[in-house]
């Protein structure tokens, strides 16, 4: 018995990452038994590069990956951007005045393009304590005065899920909306998913989405598992990403990649 796929596709936060910023041995150790018997490992993932790479270089990462929920296909090993896609800032702008006209006002923070883009936070937006590095900034405008990939809303009331369903039907065909993960609410270009960043990074591997097996935790990983051949949410993954995997693992803090690849691999 060979390794069933060519390739396997991971998100990081609450899936490959334990909440502890780290990934655990036996899932190192897992990941390294089937790259060993020839499949690809690709992380797939909401953070842009400037928040992924560190945890490439932890990982001896030099493959392909997927970052900014697919907006940037960076080559690890070659430290560059393959490919890069940008929100339209005029149409994000008229996007939000939309959102902030059914729920109010909304506190902003914008994820900058490039290979060392910064994450800007706005006046009000709420930032969870970690090792990411942000750029706090009183002047609003100063969002909006370099090319993005993504922008995150904050509402003081609202929920993520409520909140994403609501910017969802404010904005029609403008932009998209996803929710990422605990107070996480992004607006992206129109059409950009995870599978977009994942099916054009699968190409240049030369393997196809019938090859593929996905895991991930939140509705931003939906496109993805429909786009690959079998989806597995974690213990922990959000109920909509549930409602639509084929199977159903242990959590991140569980090594739930890890047991679903020792099963796999001969």
């Amino acid at each position: 018995m060979t390794f069933p796929y060519k390739l396997v596709a991971t998100d990081l936060d609450g899936t490959l990452l334990r909440d502890d910023d780290t990934v655990s041995g036996r899932t190192r150790e897992a990941l390294a038994a089937v790259t060993a018997a020839g499949a690809a490992h690709i992380i797939v993932t909401g953070r842009a590069v400037p928040w992924t790479r560190h945890i490439l270089d932890d990982l001896g990462y030099d493959g392909l990956a997927v970052c900014g929920q697919g907006a940037q296909v960076y080559h690890a090993g070659e430290q560059r951007l393959l490919t890069s896609l940008t929100l339209d800032r005029q149409l994000a702008g008229l996007a939000l005045s939309k959102v902030e006209a059914e729920v109010g006002p909304l506190a902003l923070a914008a994820s900058r393009d490039g290979l060392e883009g910064e994450v800007l936070v706005g006046p009000g937006y709420r930032v969870q304590e970690g090792p990411l590095p942000y750029v706090f900034v009183q002047d609003p405008a100063e969002l909006w005065s370099a090319p993005l990939n993504k922008v995150y809303l904050q509402h003081p009331d609202l929920d993520d899920d409520t909140l994403a369903k609501a910017a969802r039907a404010a904005v029609g065909n403008l932009v998209d909306v996803v929710m990422a993960g605990p107070g996480v609410v992004e607006i992206l270009p129109l059409g950009l998913s995870k599978a977009t960043g994942l099916s054009l990074a699968a190409r240049r591997l030369g393997v196809k989405a019938a090859d593929t097996i996905a895991f991930g935790d939140m509705p931003n990983d939906i496109p993805m598992f429909a786009w690959a051949r079998h989806g597995v949410a974690m213990a922990n993954a959000h109920e909509d990403l549930k409602a639509v995997a084929q199977e159903i693992t242990a959590s991140n803090e569980n090594d739930g990649i890890a047991v679903v690849l020792e099963q796999l691999l001969p």
